[in-house]
This record gives C-alpha cells, sequence and structure tokens, in this order.
C-alpha cells in the first residue's frame, strides 16, 4: 500500500472513533456469534446426514435466519458479494482458529501459530470489509453458468464429473 492510500485508510479509520457510529465491542461479540452461528449451521448439516434425520435440517433452517438477521446489523449494503464475502471470511477465519486450536493441543505450536496467523488476518480482512476501509465497488458477480472468472465457455449442458474436475484444475493457478 502506498503511502497516500495509508494516510486515507488511517484518517477513515480516525474518523470512525470520533464519530461513535460503531460500537466495536458489541460488534466484534456480535461477528464470534455469527462464526459460531455458520459452524453451527454446518454441524446439523452434516449431522442430519449421517443421522438421516431431518429435525436436524430444520435446526440448520433456524439457525440459519438467526444468522441471516445477526449479519443483516453488521453489513448494511450488498455492494458486489459483500454479504456472502462477509459469512465466508466469518466462517473460515473460525475454522482456523479451531485448526490452530488442535495443533495447540497436539503441542504442534508454530503450526497452531501458523492458523492463528491466517485466522486473524482473515478475521481484520472481514472488519476492513465491515468498516468500508476497503473498495470492492469493482467486484461483480460471475455468471451463474460460469464456474469462476476465468471460464468464458461457461455450462453448454449439464456438467459430467469429469467437467467438474477439469474446470477446477484450470482455475487452480495461484
Amino acid at each position: 500500500m502506498d503511502e497516500h492510500k495509508m494516510e486515507q485508510l488511517i484518517a477513515k479509520v480516525n474518523e470512525l472513533k470520533k464519530s461513535g457510529t460503531v460500537d466495536l465491542s458489541v460488534e466484534e461479540d456480535l461477528s464470534i456469534a455469527i462464526m459460531n452461528l455458520v459452524s453451527l449451521e454446518e454441524h446439523f448439516f452434516f449431522t442430519g446426514e449421517k443421522t438421516k434425520k431431518d429435525e436436524y435440517f430444520d435446526l440448520l433452517a433456524e439457525t440459519r435466519e438467526i444468522r441471516k438477521s445477526l449479519l443483516k446489523r453488521m453489513i448494511d449494503s450488498h455492494e458486489g458479494e459483500t454479504w456472502c464475502i462477509s459469512k465466508h471470511l466469518l466462517a473460515a477465519s473460525m475454522r482456523l482458529m479451531e485448526v490452530g486450536t488442535k495443533f495447540n493441543g497436539d503441542g504442534k505450536k508454530e503450526e497452531a501459530k501458523d492458523m492463528f496467523d491466517k485466522a486473524y488476518h482473515i478475521y481484520s480482512m472481514f472488519w476492513a470489509l465491515r468498516l468500508k476501509l476497503i473498495d470492492l465497488s469493482n467486484v461483480k458477480k460471475i455468471d451463474d453458468n460460469t464456474l469462476n472468472v476465468r471460464d468464458s465457455e461457461g455450462m453448454k449442458k449439464p456438467w459430467a464429473v469429469e467437467d467438474i474436475v477439469e474446470k477446477l484444475v484450470n482455475c487452480c493457478d495461484e
């Protein structure tokens, strides 16, 4: 980040602090609650599938509605895909914290620290998005018939398993 952008970012953070429009302690607790609700949705899904008991899917739906209402309190506008980005940033951060905690319990301190650092970085990305410290106005939803932004062909016919693997392999250019 160049010096001018950094100065703008610092000014924006200071303005948010002065305005008092965001109670970060309450919102931090709320963000952690949302993380746990996303995890509960996952657990209800897997438990429903493993036990073949549909009532777990009802609990999933109920939990999802609560999570949606709480996330709506934090993400007020839906610029680009900020809603889904926010949800996935929180979910990824929670999962990395859990992996770090497991590593830590197994005595794998360096691996735990690496997971914790990644979790915190992703959590910080959520806050940068939440506080509008980053500009996502150019993020656009991709066509429903494409797998990713590099997919120029789209879906001309239903995909076979081989087609999906081919698309996945082609899109992993990191």
